[in-house]
């Protein structure tokens, strides 16, 4: 066999080139990635304890909410806490094995994401809770999680098939994104670029989804005859729709385009979607709710006289 044979099929580690070269940026962004991570954990976990034990909030637009937090606590440990570890341990290669693991999860947890935002976005027009049942929330969570893992699946099977010419293939980010482990192969790629920009098109659907009941919800909120009835249904909507921007705005900003467009400032652009926004969600969709405000006040008043 030749040498150029063995370096396309004798690979076992990918180098993570990170974010920055500079040690000073990288302890600032080890304790900002940190600091991130324990806030989405911690506000996220507290969401899912509040809904688990107030039956007030036993309903269609809390089952979504905490699947929604569920799926941000993965989403998040699936990428941090190894950054963190390799920062400690001033490595960056990741073995062949955990990067296509990790990919798995990046795309199954991100596919979730997008369907459960249109789902919240719809909850947000008040007339869904009047026609979906516990059942059917179910039945649609199922449907959602068992889809996103069957797409990624297929993603990550397309892409332990492909070659390398380098034993050390470099990768230019701080997590294994398909993009990029598309862009290092040295064998057609073709296949697997057809594959991923039909999910770009599955995930652009919950997109539609969301624009189409934001302005079912604009027609209905100009029906309000008072401007402070139309001015308190607009900020109810305003911060969900903020995050979904942020969301879909950088995702598909990213990847609607060739693999050997990605930049640094891409690399950049997606601690967006995949620390930021995960850190914001219990904000937005908890301290502008009366209901969960009381809740999260009563869980934490009772862990503070237990300790």
């Amino acid at each position: 066999m030749s040498k150029g044979r063995e370096n396309e099929t004798g690979v076992s580690e990918f180098l993570l080139l990170g974010i920055t070269n500079d040690s000073g940026q990288q302890q600032i962004l080890f304790w900002a990635f940190l600091c991130m991570y324990l806030v989405t954990v911690a506000g996220n976990t507290l969401i899912l304890l509040a809904i688990s034990s107030d039956p007030r909030l036993h309903t269609p637009m809390y089952f979504f909410l905490a699947n929604l937090s569920f799926v941000d606590i993965c989403f998040t440990t699936n990428l941090i806490p190894r950054l963190l570890a390799s920062h400690v341990a001033g490595t960056r290669t990741i073995s062949y094995t955990h990067c296509l693991t990790q990919m798995y999860f990046l795309i199954s947890f991100a596919n979730v994401d997008t369907f459960l935002l249109a789902a919240m976005a719809l909850d947000r027009f008040v007339a869904i809770c009047t026609i979906i049942t516990p059942q059917l929330c179910v039945g649609l969570a199922a449907i959602v999680w068992v889809c996103s893992g069957l797409i990624s699946l297929l993603h990550t099977l397309l892409m332990s098939r492909l070659n390398f010419c380098s034993l050390l293939p470099e990768i230019s980010h701080f997590y294994c994104d398909a993009y990029l482990i598309m862009k290092s192969a040295c064998s057609d790629t073709r296949v697997n670029q057809r594959v991923f920009l039909g999910a770009v098109v599955l995930f652009v659907a919950p997109c539609i989804l969301i624009v189409v009941s934001y302005v079912r919800i604009t027609i209905a909120v100009f029906r309000i005859p008072s401007a402070k009835g139309r001015y308190k249904a607009f900020s109810t909507c305003s911060s969900h729709l903020s995050v979904v921007t942020l969301f879909y705005g950088t995702v598909l900003g990213i990847y609607i385009r060739p693999p050997d467009s990605f930049s640094t400032q891409d690399t950049v652009a997606t601690i967006m979607y995949t620390v930021v926004t995960p850190m914001l969600n219990p904000f937005i969709y908890s301290l502008r709710n009366k209901d969960m405000k009381e809740t999260m006040t009563r869980l934490l008043n009772k862990g503070l006289k237990s300790s």
